[in-house]
Order: structure tokens, then sequence, then C-alpha cells
């Protein structure tokens, strides 16, 4: 079902989701992403369209801009869907800048910190065959926001209450450690024969490419496709408009 026939099918009384990913110039990850917002508009029988932050187009400000303004007061016509794992740079500035000055236009927050998104994690571990004795390595996408990183921090202690073996952070880019830093110092520290890196990451793309080079052991698959995230998709989108 397209956004337009979903649209029509839901008549005009609940708000269009725009989901809001990342971008990527990797094909896979791009239709990882399209599979994602068509099983959430299977899912919610709601009007879905994509938008991006980086990289790809539509930009999340256009398709905002796409939407008609309605009347104050009537409640919102449209709530943007994070497709990011943290909050950061990218939902505290590029999705509030295009939401800004639009009260018909919502913002919910990004998908984590999510105990649904660690039992993702943990699938994914369990599919890759890794020992529950071994280091885990976190694997997110790295940002030098604060809040994402405080977040990324909230979504590891999650995980060591399920994990056995010890736990760690590392980031595919932009701040330390790498994820290939956090594998040696597990190794150094003497942390267990084997290393895994379990990806944080929602989507194939440049990313995932250093996770499975970072020198681990093991290593796990993102996170989509995967159904806790159409119900987590749909949470947010239901706590910010009401619908």
């Amino acid at each position: 079902m397209n956004a337009d026939a979903a649209a029509e099918s839901a008549g005009t009384s609940r708000p269009v989701l725009i989901g809001c990913a990342h971008g990527t110039r990797q094909p896979a990850g791009q239709q990882v992403i399209l599979d994602l917002l068509d099983a959430v508009r299977d899912h919610l029988s709601v009007d879905v369209r994509e938008a991006y932050v980086d990289v790809q187009d539509p930009k999340v400000d256009q398709v905002v801009d796409g939407i008609p303004v309605v009347d104050e007061g009537s409640g919102p016509v449209a709530v943007v869907v994070p497709l990011l794992l943290a909050g950061g740079y990218h939902v505290y500035v590029d999705v509030a800048k295009a939401t800004e000055g639009r009260d018909d236009v919502v913002a919910a927050p990004a998908l984590g910190p999510d105990e649904r998104l660690i039992d993702i994690v943990l699938e994914r571990v369990a599919e890759a065959g890794i020992p529950d004795t071994a280091t885990l390595i976190l694997a997110a996408a790295g940002s030098s926001d604060p809040r994402s990183q405080a977040d990324t921090e909230v979504a590891a202690d999650m995980l060591r209450t399920h994990w056995g073996g010890p736990v760690r952070i590392g980031y595919a880019a932009g701040i330390k450690p790498s994820v290939a830093d956090a594998v040696e110092a597990a190794r150094a520290n003497g942390e267990e024969m084997e290393v895994a890196v379990a990806s944080f990451l929602l989507s194939p793309g440049f990313f995932q490419g250093r996770i499975e080079a970072a020198g681990a052991d093991h290593f796990t698959a993102p996170l989509a496709p995967h159904p806790l995230l159409l119900d987590i998709v749909a949470d947010r989108y239901r706590d910010a408009s009401g619908a």
C-alpha cells in the first residue's frame, strides 16, 4: 500500500507519520528504511512519509513544509518520528528546527532508550551464536552530543542487566572509543577469549561496515527488520499525537 492509498483508507482524522531516518548512500540500507516505513504504514493504517536528516532526500524540513497548515487548536496534522536509536543533534536541532513554528506538527522522541531495542539486540546476539561469557561491545553510530551519549549509556546499562559477561560501548564514528578501540581494550583487559560487537544500528550502511571491520570474534546484524520496531514507532507516534 503506497502513502496516498494509506491516507485515503485512513481518512483525514489521523496525523501523517513522518518517519525521519539518518540517511545512507548504500542501497541496502536505503531499502531497509523503506521496508520499515511500509511495514509501519500497514501496521498503523496511516499516511507515512519518508524523511532524512543527512545524506538522502527529502530532508525533514522539506517534508514538513509540504504538510498543509491547519487551524490552530485542531490538533496535530503530522508527527515526526525520528528513526534514530538515541537523541542528539539530529533530534534536538534538525528535527526541532523542521517543526519550529508549526503548532500543528509535533516531534516524537527518538526510538531509544527502550528495553525493546535491547530485546532485539539480544535476539541478534543469539542468531550470531555468541557465547554468553563473551564481552559485548554495544556499537552505536556515535555523536558528539552528550545527550546522545547519555542515551547510549542507558542502553548499555539495560544490556548489562541481561548479559552475563562484560558490556562495553564503542562508536562507529565521531567520538572515542571507536568500536575497534573497545575491542582492543577488552582483549587487553583479559575479558575472556571472545569479544563480540553487538550492532546498535537500525540498518546496514557505512557504520555497519565499521563494526564488521573492528576485529572482533563475532558481530551482529543491525536491528531492522523486526516486529518490535513497529511497536516502538507506533508508541512514539501515538504518544506524540494522542491518536
